[in-house]
């Protein structure tokens, strides 16, 4: 008798966040993955030794609190490199709350982000 299974996903039905590339062939200004995410600002590759491959040494900035990371991946092993898609937006108004008006390229408008509160973050900002 064949019974009839459902299956639930809770999965979103994007693409994978990160996909492996070999170390060798990132490049400046890319994002690879170790613990957080790194934005590599500097690549360096080391010669082949005699006791081994050559090596990449990584050295970035996360993206999540600006700390400088570094990190040392053989050459021709895979790194996780994340997928970042990045969007410009033209400012419109700031309303008296905080509020920003912004216009994408397509012609939408945003107006759901707020100015930090945070004096040092606000100056930096304007």
């Amino acid at each position: 008798m064949d019974e009839e299974h459902q299956f639930e996903s809770k999965a979103d039905a994007g693409a994978s966040k990160t996909y492996p590339q070999q170390a060798g062939a990132i490049r400046k200004n890319g994002y690879i993955v170790k613990g957080p995410t790194l934005q590599g600002f500097d690549i360096s590759t080391s010669k082949t030794g005699k006791h081994g491959h050559a090596k990449c040494h990584f050295v970035g900035i996360d993206i999540f609190n600006s700390e400088k990371l570094d990190d040392i991946v053989p050459s021709s092993h895979n790194s996780d490199v994340r997928r970042v898609t990045r969007t410009d937006y033209q400012l419109i108004d700031i309303s008296e709350d905080g509020f920003v008006s912004l216009l994408s390229e397509n012609g939408n408008t945003k107006d759901d982000l707020r100015l930090p509160t945070d004096e040092t973050l606000l100056s930096q900002v304007t």
